[in-house]
């Protein structure tokens, strides 16, 4: 497992390296000085304006659906306790019967748990994704404009290091900031 992995990220540094080296190659027939820039879209995306009424926003929808978990959770609790006081005093049926009833209760925290987590992955992606569009036509812009010849994703895979003089992050921000 632990050689596969190895694998698996000496394949993909390999893929980068010769990428980099074809291009470069390519770009180099023509004499043309080669400029590699580098951007952190994840920082990009919560450093702008927009990111950031977009995260509020986020936040604001995680706390209500964790909010909508109070009840259950309450009720829970409730039973809980409502058991432990009387689990030596009742029943054996009626006892099953409670552990039944507590067991159906967190099914229906845990369900509600996953059907919470999956609707703020819509909603995250929701609010992300016209800024991610957005910053990546902005990239391109950049690129083209200050005569990079490859600009890079700081979190592709095989990326494990770059300058920080090659990071053009600030330059997407700034300009992302100046559209809005």
């Amino acid at each position: 497992m632990h050689t596969q992995r190895r694998s698996r990220w000496t394949n993909r540094i390999l893929i980068v390296v010769a990428t980099v080296a074809l291009l470069g190659w390519g770009l180099g027939a023509k004499n043309d000085k080669i400029v590699i820039g580098v951007v952190d879209l994840d920082q990009a995306i919560t450093s702008t304006n927009e990111g950031r009424k977009a995260r509020e926003e986020f936040e604001r929808k995680k706390r209500q659906a964790e909010a909508s978990l109070i009840p259950l959770m309450d009720q829970y609790k409730e039973q809980l306790e409502a058991f432990e006081a009387k689990k030596f005093v009742i029943s054996d049926d009626a006892r099953f019967q409670q552990q039944l009833d507590m067991a159906e209760l967190q099914n229906r925290i845990e369900n509600k748990r996953k059907e919470i987590s999956g609707q703020l992955q819509v909603d995250r992606e929701r609010l992300i994704a016209p800024l991610r569009n957005k910053l990546v036509k902005i990239v391109e812009e950049v690129g083209r404009d200050g005569g990079f010849s490859l600009i890079l994703h700081r979190g592709a895979p095989g990326i494990m290091y770059t300058k920080e003089a090659l990071d053009v992050t600030d330059r997407i921000i700034e300009k992302f900031n100046k559209q809005g």
